[in-house]
């Protein structure tokens, strides 16, 4: 999901570098977090809740709360905490269903 940016950089930066979420080519802020350039991008969904699936994205900035989960390299990673390089490959995480986790 992709719309318009929530906020604009107080500076123009021209350096720039390419990234891919979920197989969509993106051209971000260089030397900023994940979780920042997805913003900046307009993604405004990164991960769904377990039990309800409903959207979530980044919201603390700081690793407290996890809900800038994203998966890279099959890792689950916090955006908040990844600084942007070129050709980083980010999926959207996509929690198991909270049942089937249990019954195993």
């Amino acid at each position: 999901m992709c719309s318009d940016p929530l906020f604009r950089s107080l500076e123009h930066t021209a350096n720039t570098v390419a990234i891919e979420f979920d197989g969509v080519s993106l051209q971000v802020p260089a030397t900023v977090s994940l979780a920042a350039a997805l913003i900046a991008a307009g993604i405004r969904k990164t991960r769904t809740t377990p039990v309800s699936r409903a959207p979530r994205t980044a919201f603390c900035m700081m690793g407290v709360c996890f809900d800038c989960l994203v998966e890279i390299d099959g890792v689950s990673r916090q955006a908040c905490q990844v600084v942007v390089h070129p050709g980083l490959e980010v999926h959207s995480h996509h929690a198991g269903n909270i049942e089937e986790d249990r019954n195993d």
